[in-house]
């Protein structure tokens, strides 16, 4: 049974938001290998791929250059989780972390504009549940309506 007072950490982040998820779980950025353990698995890496060519050159045993093949194999493999993984980890430190402005954009990303259009249905929907009246900035037109006067508009005026 589920303890009702006990908060699910998926349920605190905004609906449009995605988790990263990792073995059918959130992906905990603290977790799992680090950037240490990619370096020293990228370097063993690189001297086993200049030593297994050279082995077959220096007329090593065959049974030798065979088995430091397979490792080259078995070690593009774990280098190759290895990064996924990592990424994963970049992506659920930015989802943790938010959205941010470009710095060198004036301008709202997309991400920002829907962000206040959501704020701005949200206010709406609890402002007509207590039964008001939207402001006339919230107005889709941005503002109250205007009236239709030709004296008011000297572009108007020339038209027939």
């Amino acid at each position: 049974m589920t303890d009702p007072t006990a908060t699910d950490p998926t349920e605190a982040r905004p609906s449009h938001e995605r988790t990263v998820e990792y073995k059918g779980a959130p992906l905990d950025s603290e977790r799992g290998p680090g950037l240490g353990c990619f370096r020293f698995q990228l370097s063993v890496l690189a001297i086993l791929v200049v030593i297994t060519p050279l082995s077959v050159a220096w007329n090593w045993a065959p049974e030798l250059s065979a088995v430091l093949l397979f490792a080259v194999i078995l070690l593009l493999l774990l280098t190759g989780q290895t990064i996924i993984f990592l990424l994963r980890l970049v992506a659920a430190d930015r989802r943790a972390a938010g959205r941010r402005r470009p710095l060198s954009s004036p301008t709202r990303t997309v991400g920002e504009i829907e962000d206040a259009a959501l704020e701005v249905a949200s206010e709406r929907s609890a402002g007509a549940a207590a039964g008001e009246r939207p402001a006339e900035h919230d107005l889709p037109t941005g503002g109250p309506a205007q009236p239709d006067d030709a004296a008011a508009d000297p572009a108007r005026r020339d038209s027939p």
